[in-house]
């Protein structure tokens, strides 16, 4: 079994290459960030208070990052492991988690602070489906145009440069105690998240000692269908029954 943490400012990719090794590796991929969006795009209680969050430009509070975790955690679908990414936002929450899990490692992915803007200013949001697109590396095959629905690409409420370079002076000052403390375990695993995508999956499963594998582009994510709920969702179709069934905010209609 393998366990993983996988950390990185906004922008570094962080997302991306969970994916990419979890894909590989039969992994689960346990993102803080997807489960928010889910909740938003489906206009749950909790998907209510962390929009709110996300127009003020804020990070989401570090009490309700850890009840999804947990909540996550407690599905026990990892059975042959997991790479978790936007966890944790504290050193006592990486004390805690420490504590109950075996990780193997965690993955800091490094970025200059103005890569970091230059890529999130770059992001692009389908309003209509919510398909993320970005102008340096994703871009949409027609310009302003989603390639899945034919919506229209706008830029996210959040990334204004503002609340860019806030969101990242609270990332550093909030992580900083968390890679000191990781690295006193020796559990840190430094890549350099400036190249290309695939430059730095290969760096990481190197420095991981995990064998190549076949490093490929991951498939566009697509809208499903929640059953019952009749909303359409940007996440993984496996994982659709458990966002809609398993809310630790307690959900109350998917079309309110």
């Amino acid at each position: 079994m393998r366990k993983y943490i996988i950390m990185g400012p906004q922008g570094s990719g962080k997302g991306t290459q969970a994916k990419m090794l979890a894909k590989d590796f039969d992994l689960v991929h346990i993102s803080v960030g997807d489960i928010f969006r889910w909740h938003v795009q489906n206009r749950t209680k909790l998907g209510t208070k962390v929009q709110r969050y996300m127009k003020e430009g804020r990070l989401v509070p570090d009490e309700m990052v850890s009840d999804v975790v947990k909540w996550r955690l407690d599905i026990h679908d990892w059975r042959v492991g997991f790479v978790l990414d936007g966890f944790p936002r504290n050193a006592a929450q990486a004390e805690f988690f420490l504590e109950n899990f075996d990780i193997d490692a965690v993955i800091a992915i490094e970025l200059p602070e103005e890569a970091a803007v230059a890529r999130m200013q770059s992001r692009r949001l389908c309003s209509s489906c919510g398909l993320d697109y970005n102008l340096i590396q994703l871009r949409p095959k027609v310009p302003d145009v989603c390639d899945n629905c034919g919506g229209r690409l706008v830029t996210r409420a959040d990334d204004t440069p503002e609340a860019i370079r806030a969101r990242l002076r609270d990332y550093r000052e909030k992580t900083q105690p968390i890679l000191d403390l990781l690295r006193e375990k020796e559990l840190i695993v430094a890549v350099d998240g400036t190249p290309g995508p695939d430059v730095v999956q290969a760096e990481m499963r190197r420095r991981l000692a995990l064998g190549p594998g076949s490093i490929e582009a991951l498939p566009a994510k697509q809208p499903v269908e929640v059953a019952g709920a009749g909303v359409r969702s940007l996440i993984l179709p496996g994982l659709a029954w458990q966002y809609s069934r398993h809310d630790p905010y307690r959900r109350t209609t998917g079309t309110a």
